[in-house]
């Protein structure tokens, strides 16, 4: 089982995880935007950009910064899960 299933298991596996990463970041900035994630000592993106909301005409850069960091990171973590399938695909695989 280790040497036949789990060789075959481990790319799939490891594509789902970066492709749910992202999804729990922007779970967690979603859910501490609106006040129920985690708690306000703690940094978090979601806290960031809700605590710029009232400041958006001033200084725009404190919401639109942070938002600036989900997307890159959301972005970059599925362009690697994108890279890691198109890599470890056996069907693409060179002989």
């Amino acid at each position: 089982m280790f040497r036949h299933i789990l060789p075959n298991l481990a790319p799939s596996i490891l594509v789902l995880a970066t492709l749910h990463v992202g999804y729990v970041i922007v779970l967690e900035a979603a859910l501490s935007f609106l006040g129920v994630g985690i708690p306000p000592p703690t940094p978090s993106w979601g806290v960031m950009v809700a605590d710029g909301r009232g400041l958006i005409e001033q200084a725009w850069w404190v919401s639109i910064l942070p938002g600036i960091a989900i997307l890159v990171t959301v972005l970059s973590l599925n362009i690697l899960g994108d890279w890691v399938r198109d890599r470890l695909d056996p069907k693409l695989r060179q002989v």
